[in-house]
């Protein structure tokens, strides 16, 4: 017996050996080929594909075309499930690979019907550069195809890849749209809810627009709130709801993006620097692709393209970077970008009195489940996203959804050959609207809006939901018409998402939840601190996590803590921060505490403003994002007028000790709070997408290193667990072996390549790593079929 036991524990061991070598020969079946020779149909002559030490890629090319598809083959065979996640995240078919967990998010996806709009204007979408798209798509299906095994997710999901098509890359486009927007318009909607629930004053006081830290590139900062008197505003004597828990601040847009530029003015040798971050959720890899494409161009002087920086696995494109003569990188604009109109009779699933209504049924496939069929409502504004109680409905006009929203014009800065020369091609793209810095090799410095920006009619208030009728109709998209700003006279130029404008420019382009202006504020003074910069400087401004917001917070507390008789929990706080490093970085209790503290009395002033309007409302009150309301606070705590404080409160001794009990009992939960430091909660969290698929003890197979990092989301180096810089980039066009450049994540989606996570300790100790590519580890030649 023991024998016949003996013999079938050997067996089982085989039989377990023969399957994990199968899974570990599927798994390695989809690494792509690093050297060697391989044909690739389509090519006009032979192209090397070099890879460095962190799977940098060097593309030499005869030509632009054949360029671009060796780009999609490279992009295929590191990248395919990424892609593959970028244009269903945007048509809305992730249920096809995740099940009927996924369908909640497609519905919300499908009601903007991207695939339909996709495919109809897939024309004006590649426009003159059909040739290189279709090249690309050839090249990633190659690629998918090239693969000994299909990418290791689709064999962990139980799925097969689908071929790539045309539309999928402005799918890709529409993703970024996702990203960068709110493709719901939810802040708009519930400050058009809020605004009847409240006097106009009240309204106008909560939601005042600025605050002291702006920085704009037009105009002065509009400053914090003049605080109203008793007579126009006495919160004392106005109803508050019966509960005690403050209301819930939804805080969404705490995110960041940076860019700046200075002159040749300000530089040692004459050359223009050009600085870029945009922050962006983090993921293993990363959502960029660095190469380096170099190949034959007649339409350039010298006949030559060398171009390096970063390119969007599924966009035929180098996204931003330098080509010796230009440099380019963007960040987000937070303009008002979308629309609600009120449709009258619209209501309900099949309205009688709805003007130009049409429905479409949009079926969603889901893994393992039947088909499910969503009925989408349009007008001539747009899709119907809500029903009113008087019958009406709100429809949604998104740059998104409109022809001359998307297309392929970001592919032609590669051939820039100087700032003129960009900012006329820049007239010309359509994307999520950015702000773009260029510079170029003369020393030269730009701004501007870059991307499709609505014509509105005149007097149609872009801020509330315009009636759906011939005096605010359906607008159009223009982008050669946005807001510029060359060879400034100070030589500097920055960008933070906060606000740009002023005037008649600010109200066209409209306040999508402009950010605070401190970070903004931050990079100017840094700017404006040294007469003479070079790379090195403007990194360190990337790497700044100075707290020179916090800090007036942080001398608050201390005051506050001392004058007060009979507040403990603000004695604790303030002594567990009473070493003060000014910095958000990972050994920091100070900031830690004193950032809690802060939120947590921006959470009772608000509920405090927002009080009559939820009495009003009940469970029909939203709460919208307040972005700026550190304009409304500050004033608040520092004048500390007694009609202005909240009703729960019997004084603002009280407020601040209530909230500094919230804070201290939430951390005590985890411990002392003089060990309660800031890395301890800025933890990164850097992961796959089906990392959340795996039991806890095996996720950091997909994970980069839970490294404990410096920074936050009002100082130039915005990290958080999961969000943060995406790219940095600071190069000189003609100085690019003096660029610095830096990524997280990685440049390859398999966790077995060499490239899985390379690059990505650098990026979390901001050691500057090179622009260009290093020496070559790896060349894989590609041959005409």
């Amino acid at each position: 017996m023991a024998h016949w036991i003996k013999r079938g524990l050997l067996a089982l061991l085989v039989m377990g050996l023969i399957a994990g070598a199968g899974v570990w020969w599927l798994l390695r079946g989809s690494l792509p080929q690093l050297d060697g020779e391989l044909a690739l149909q389509g090519l006009s002559a032979p192209v090397s594909v070099q890879r460095d030490a962190q799977g940098v890629v060097t593309i030499d090319a005869a030509n632009e075309t054949d360029a671009i598809r060796a780009l999609g083959y490279i992009h295929a065979q590191e990248r395919y499930f990424e892609m593959d996640l970028l244009r269903r995240t945007a048509a809305g078919e992730l249920s096809a690979l995740f099940g009927p967990i996924a369908v909640e998010v497609d519905q919300r996806r499908r009601v903007h019907r991207l695939r339909a709009r996709t495919e109809q204007q897939l024309s004006s979408f590649a426009g003159e550069q059909r040739p290189l798209l279709q090249a690309y798509t050839d090249g990633v299906n190659d690629g998918l195809g090239a693969l000994r095994a299909r990418p290791w997710p689709y064999l962990l999901l139980g799925t097969q890849p689908q071929r790539w098509q045309l539309a999928d890359s402005a799918l890709v486009g529409y993703a970024m749209y996702f990203d960068l927007q709110d493709a719901d318009n939810v802040r708009e909607r519930a400050l058009w809810k809020l605004r009847p629930a409240l006097s106009p004053n009240l309204y106008a006081l909560l939601t005042h627009g600025s605050s002291s830290w702006d920085a704009p590139l037009f105009g002065n900062p509009h400053g914090d709130v003049q605080l109203p008197d008793a007579a126009t505003i006495d919160l004392r004597s106005m109803p508050i709801p019966a509960d005690e828990a403050p209301v819930e601040v939804p805080r969404r847009n705490e995110v960041g993006s940076n860019n700046f530029a200075v002159a040749g003015s300000r530089t040692r040798d004459g050359r223009a620097i050009v600085a870029d971050d945009m922050h962006l959720g983090l993921r293993a890899p990363n959502l960029w692709f660095r190469a380096r494409l170099r190949y034959a161009d007649a339409r350039v002087a010298g006949g030559r393209i060398d171009a390096g920086g970063f390119t969007l696995p599924g966009l035929p494109a180098l996204v931003v970077g330098s080509n010796g003569h230009v440099a380019w990188g963007f960040t987000n604009s937070y303009g008002d970008w979308l629309d609600w109109a009120i449709a009258p009779g619209c209501a309900g699933p099949a309205p009688k009195a709805c003007a130009g209504l049409r429905t479409y049924e949009e079926r969603i496939e889901v893994k393992g489940e039947a088909a499910r069929v969503l009925r989408v409502r349009e007008t001539a504004w747009g899709p119907l996203m809500h029903d009113n109680a008087d019958g009406s409905a709100l429809a949604l006009r998104w740059s998104a959804h409109l022809p001359g929203g998307l297309n392929l014009g970001l592919a032609k800065l590669i051939r820039a050959q100087s700032l003129d020369e960009a900012m006329r091609d820049a007239q010309d793209v359509a994307m999520p609207v950015q702000n773009l810095l260029v510079g170029d090799r003369e020393g030269r410095i730009a701004w501007r809006l870059l991307g499709p920006i609505p014509q509105r009619a005149p007097g149609c208030t872009p801020a509330v939901p315009m009636a759906a009728d011939a005096a605010c109709p359906p607008w159009t998209l223009r982008s050669d018409v946005a807001p510029q700003l060359i060879d400034p006279p100070g030589g500097r130029l920055w960008t933070a998402n906060s606000r740009t404008l002023e005037g008649a420019e600010l109200a066209r382009i409209g306040d999508g939840g402009l950010v605070l202006g401190a970070r903004a504020q931050q990079i100017r003074d840094d700017l404006m601190s040294k007469s003479r910069l070079d790379e090195r400087d403007l990194m360190r401004i990337q790497l700044d996590d100075r707290a020179v917001f916090l800090t007036r917070w942080w001398t608050l507390l201390r005051e506050q803590a001392a004058r007060s008789k009979d507040a403990p929990a603000m004695k604790e706080l303030a002594a567990a921060s009473a070493h003060w490093e000014g910095r958000a970085v990972p050994e920091s209790v100070s900031y830690r505490l004193v950032r809690a503290w802060r939120l947590a009395v921006h959470d009772r002033l608000i509920d405090g403003l927002t009080a009559p309007a939820r009495v009003r409302q009940g469970r029909d009150f939203e709460m919208p994002e307040l972005p700026q309301f550190e304009g409304v606070a500050w004033p608040l705590v520092t004048q500390r007028p007694p009609h202005l404080l909240p009703r729960r409160y019997p004084s603002w001794d009280a407020l601040f000790e209530d909230a500094a009990r919230q804070v201290r009992d939430d951390l005590a939960k985890q411990g002392p709070l003089a060990q309660r430091r800031w890395g301890e909660r800025n933890t990164a969290a850097i992961c796959h997408p089906l990392a959340r698929a795996l039991p806890e003890f095996a996720k950091p197979v997909l994970c980069m290193p839970a490294d404990e990092l410096p920074g936050d989301v009002a100082m130039p180096r915005v990290q958080r667990q999961d969000f943060g810089a995406s790219e940095r980039m600071v190069v000189a066009p003609g100085h690019e072996a003096e660029g610095i450049i830096q990524m997280p994540g990685g440049q390859s989606g398999h966790p077995l390549s060499p490239y899985w996570g390379a690059g990505h300790d650098d990026w979390v100790q901001g050691r500057p790593s090179p622009f260009l590519p290093g020496a070559t580890q790896y060349t894989l030649t590609l041959k005409p079929r």
